[in-house]
């Protein structure tokens, strides 16, 4: 691939994940074809794209042996096939403890090698009425951020409700882009999705972008959707609502380094 240090073309994938792996990956991978069809160089599925499942132990029970498993070969191919960087939603990845797993987001070049895992630091946990949350029970915390090296473009990992923590994304910066795949829930992604994605792009100066899982599953789950790209003076690129499909646009440099300039921000933090 060549590299150009000027844009990127990236895109973001929204599903409507099934409790069942198999149809799921045929849709990630029809829509990662259609990404890769329009020109992006990378792209990033949702959380969970796997797997939505009826229960939360379902994802325990499908978890893979890092660096081994059938969810993590068709993420290597589909990089390799269609020759792109590719952020694989999350996969669960086995732990020490047996009935928990780590939620990882695998990182893929076009080699189809992996290059980079950050397994989700903060875990929800969410009660009102009948709505329940608590990923603590069949998740094992992280405590890692991390940031990978796309063709000179500082990437910063992050899963869903570490949206709601500004103190990961300053241990990454500075950064080009923060990604940021979800399943937020109607109730939270109605009330705060966007106004969050938009501030830690404001914060950081730099581009934000978060594929969701949007819409009614089989399951009963309704997820917010809204897929979206924002740039980085906090403005909205393009968005997709609900339903599955694909949000596309390009990473400009010149862009970072104007908001950068005008406003130095960054460079004004003491802290």
């Amino acid at each position: 691939m060549t590299e150009n240090t000027h844009a990127l073309p990236v895109a973001a994938v929204q599903m409507i994940s099934a409790p069942q792996p198999a149809p799921n990956m045929e849709s990630a991978g029809r829509l990662i074809a259609q990404a890769a069809a329009e020109g992006a160089k990378l792209v990033v599925l949702p959380e969970y794209f796997c797997l939505l499942g009826e229960r939360d132990t379902d994802k325990v029970a499908i978890r893979e042996a890092d660096g081994d498993g059938p969810l993590q070969a068709f993420l290597a191919q589909q990089a390799a096939e269609h020759r792109i960087w590719l952020l694989g939603g999350t996969v669960p990845l086995a732990c020490d403890r047996p009935a928990k797993v780590r939620n990882a987001l695998l990182v893929y070049g076009p080699d189809g090698q992996r290059v980079a895992r950050y397994d989700k630091i903060h875990l929800f946990g969410f009660q009102r009425g009948i709505e329940k949350f608590d990923e603590a029970a069949t998740i094992e915390a992280a405590r890692t951020p991390v940031v990978v090296d796309v063709e000179g473009w500082r990437i910063g990992l992050s899963i869903c409700y570490d949206l709601r923590f500004p103190e990961l994304y300053r241990a990454l910066a500075p950064v080009d882009l923060i990604v940021v795949p979800s399943a937020f829930t109607y109730t939270t992604g109605s009330a705060h999705w966007e106004i969050l994605l938009r501030a830690r792009a404001i914060e950081n100066q730099c581009y934000v972008l978060a594929p969701a899982q949007g819409g009614k599953h089989p399951n009963g789950r309704r997820t917010w959707g809204h897929t979206m790209l924002i740039d980085p003076w906090g403005e909205i690129q393009s968005v997709l609502a609900e339903g599955e499909g694909v949000v596309a646009g390009k990473l400009e440099r010149s862009r970072i380094d104007e908001v950068r300039r005008i406003l130095p921000a960054l460079g004004h933090r003491v802290m």
